[in-house]
């Protein structure tokens, strides 16, 4: 029995890597279709729709879906997708990351959460490019405005990181902490075909965009021009 046990333990250790291992381009790209549907679900509400005022004040956006997948440990991982705006005020290609640890409180009964992370300073956003980020650690991040908030939420939108999510039930500006991020080269290089690692696919032109990544690019303009 204790054998059979440790055998369990190692699948489960050893489980997420192989999983993940595993990621092929087209997963990839099926990835992104999902946090365009997760951005677009967003904005469909108004109930949770991100104001204009707070993507014409972003210098950077994560769109991070994050899921349980417990086995006798109680693994939790998920993928993001990080985009940042230029000097020129075109936002980069979409970067991928792992997301992990969430611990808001959000998932109670439920197998996946969504959240989109708004960067609102360059300092923040390049913390992005570090072996690992702890958001709400790292650097302080509140739960972000909604429409009716955003008038009358000034010292909110100074706030390093804001954090949206469909059922956060927070109010704005309550300090949350939103688990890590950390890169995911790994991925990018095989998506774009590159040897090039987060920081020269985000903050430089050397990477160019692909077909399966300008939906939710342009998106992600229309909403932030």
């Amino acid at each position: 029995m204790k054998k059979l046990f440790l055998c369990l333990l190692a699948a489960g250790l050893v489980a997420a890597p192989l999983a993940r291992a595993s990621d092929s381009r087209d997963e990839l790209a099926a990835h992104l279709r999902d946090c365009e549907a997760i951005l677009r679900d967003f904005q469909s509400d108004p109930g949770t729709a991100i104001p204009p005022n707070v993507f014409a004040d972003a210098h950077a956006l994560v769109i991070v879906h994050q899921f349980k997948a417990s086995f006798l440990l109680g693994f939790q991982g998920g993928y993001a997708v990080a985009f940042v705006k230029k000097h020129d005020g075109h936002w980069s290609v979409p970067g991928f990351m792992h997301a992990g640890e969430l611990s808001l409180g959000l998932q109670a009964g439920g197998k996946a959460v969504d959240l989109i992370y708004i960067l609102t300073d360059d300092a923040t956003a390049h913390n992005l490019l570090q072996t690992r980020f702890n958001v709400g650690v790292d650097a302080k991040a509140v739960a972000g405005p909604h429409a009716k908030e955003a008038e009358t939420s000034s010292d909110i939108l100074k706030v390093p990181v804001l954090i949206y999510s469909k059922s956060m039930g927070l109010y704005a500006g309550a300090t949350v902490k939103g688990g890590y991020l950390t890169r995911d080269d790994e991925a990018n290089q095989l998506f774009y075909n590159t040897h090039y690692g987060l920081p020269e696919i985000l903050y430089s032109d050397w990477v160019q965009p692909v077909p399966e990544a300008e939906p939710l690019m342009n998106y992600v303009q229309q909403l932030a021009p």
